[in-house]
């Protein structure tokens, strides 16, 4: 119990900062790690610790590659590693399957919803379409189109949230 208390409390702070600043700040992701990890040793001592890591370690590769080849920030990694130092890694996977499917569905509600998306849309059919005759026409999208972020780290928290509320198991 202590460690979901741990968990919601840091991730309200960091679905709100993302939200503002589109940040994730390490002065509020570093000091849970070390409760999250010390807890885990008082509580059951090198097993406990084991635990945090294997969690911690599983929690970082999973968002590891997304954020070197810049899909991703080092706040979101460090979120999702903080959740398996505190609650293991069999929840963090899960937690990141349930941040992928609401990621998933958060990146197609911006699709849909920002400025310009029939446009868009109609380009790539008509890409698509020309090349049934033999023609190529280009697809033009504006550069800020492939730029455009959003806050990650809600999709990470309502994966936790989820899981949190399956009681850490897979539907």
């Amino acid at each position: 119990m202590w460690f979901d208390a741990i968990l919601i409390f840091v991730l309200i702070i960091c679905v709100i900062t993302d939200l503002k600043s589109r940040k994730i700040y390490n002065n509020i992701i570093f000091p849970a790690l070390m409760i999250g990890v010390f807890s885990h040793i008082i509580a059951s001592g090198w097993t406990g610790l084991f635990f945090s890591l294997k969690g911690f370690f599983l929690g970082l590769g999973l968002l590891l590659i997304p954020y070197l080849l810049g899909g991703m920030g080092a706040g979101d990694v460090k979120l999702l590693a903080l959740i398996g130092t505190l609650k293991g890694s069999l929840f963090v996977f899960y937690t990141a399957i349930y941040m992928g499917l609401i990621g998933g569905v958060m990146a197609l509600g911006i699709l849909l919803f920002r400025k310009g998306f029939i446009k868009r849309i109609k380009g790539i059919l008509y890409s698509l379409g020309s090349w049934k005759f033999g023609i190529r026409i280009p697809v033009f999208i504006e550069k800020d189109a492939l730029t455009q972020t959003y806050p990650y780290g809600l999709a990470i928290a309502g994966g936790a949230a989820v899981c949190l509320a399956m009681k850490g198991v897979l539907l």
